[in-house]
């Protein structure tokens, strides 16, 4: 295969004081699209669809794969509804599933911190095992690595995975047309303050358990009822809003979404108005979005809700001509959602 020579960024990064501690925080929103775009892009991308998914989709002696890989770097590494074993596991297999894949395989990487405690590994190696059975993937292979005391954080970790792809055609924001409607599988922000709520040791009345589980099995029943599913994007870092922006600013689109239509659980949206929290841009490693011809709107969430009752269409995709934009429609008016020029939680995944 003939490649193309790696050149020079054309949108240089500019190395000032407040990038490199945003970098040093985990980055997101605006940070994070600067480096794909300015950075990364230029010297891997070969197709103008390449580093705009989860994952890579490529074929190999006839066989249609996807890859993808993802680090975690949570903090507490332990949060009530799951822990950084579960995370690593689940949040792979989601992005793999994001391409419209099967997820097959994983690898592991650890990065332990001397001193860590062995009770501890032995737990997360535990919640890696029963998350991967229950998400019908195997742990073939991995990588350990011990790094000095105070240099670690106790753990990190690193997954990487492969699946075959169910999905005939590509799944991708440069598929999304005017008329699309956007579906979300779930209520959103659970995970986010979950570990907010764990790190900060706050006690809420109603304890609030992160939404950390595998989508692959809903999203391939998607395509099994035949329902032409032209975009998926899981609602991790950023949250509901950010993975939007993104759709909307690769796919040349404008969407707009309807602010009752989204479900917040009541502890969740309490949490984020106590800490001065937008919910639509808090971390889920549970829920994900489905864009499809409006027609299919019906059967979509008819399919999604055999996995969880708040399952709702809560947006429309508009011709882009005024630029890529993602609006809000609220009671009593509307505004356009923005990209965070940080994040709103570091740390969460």
């Amino acid at each position: 295969m003939n490649r193309k020579p790696p050149f020079a960024p054309q949108c240089p990064i500019p190395a000032t004081t407040g990038d490199a501690i945003e970098l040093a925080h985990g980055g997101g929103g605006l940070l994070t699209r600067r480096l794909i775009d300015g950075l990364f892009r230029p010297a891997f991308a070969e197709t103008a669809d390449d580093l705009t998914h989860d994952g890579a989709v490529f074929e190999i002696d006839g066989a249609r794969l996807a890859f993808s890989t993802d680090s975690y770097v949570v903090r507490p590494l332990f949060f009530p509804g799951g822990d950084i074993g579960t995370l690593a596991v689940n949040g792979t297999v989601n992005d793999l599933a994001m391409c419209g894949a099967e997820p097959l395989y994983l690898s592991v990487g650890l990065v332990l911190e001397e001193g860590f405690a062995i009770a501890d590994l032995s737990r997360v190696i535990a919640s890696m095992r029963q998350a991967a059975t229950a998400a019908g993937v195997r742990l073939v292979t991995g990588d350990t690595k011990v790094v000095e005391h105070g240099k670690g954080d106790g753990l990190y970790i690193n997954t990487s995975g492969v699946g075959r792809l169910f999905a005939a055609a590509r799944v991708a924001p440069t598929r999304v047309r005017p008329g699309d409607v956007v579906v979300l599988s779930g209520d959103i922000g659970r995970h986010g303050m979950a570990v907010m709520a764990a790190r900060e040791g706050l006690g809420f009345e109603t304890p609030i358990l992160s939404d950390c589980a595998p989508v692959a099995l809903a999203v391939r029943q998607l395509f099994e009822a035949g329902i032409e599913v032209h975009c998926l994007r899981d609602l991790t870092r950023g949250g509901l809003a950010t993975a939007l922006i993104e759709i909307a600013d690769t796919g040349g689109v404008g969407i707009r979404l309807d602010e009752a239509a989204i479900a917040v659980a009541e502890p969740v949206r309490g949490a984020c108005e106590i800490l001065g929290l937008d919910p639509l841009y808090v971390a889920n490693e549970g829920r994900f979005v489905a864009i499809v011809p409006a027609a299919a709107a019906g059967q979509a969430v008819d399919v999604l809700r055999r996995f969880g009752e708040q399952v709702a269409v809560i947006g429309t995709v508009e011709e882009g001509a005024r630029g890529a934009t993602v609006s809000l429609s609220t009671i009593g008016g509307s505004r356009v959602l923005d990209m965070l020029s940080g994040e709103q939680l570091p740390r969460i995944c």
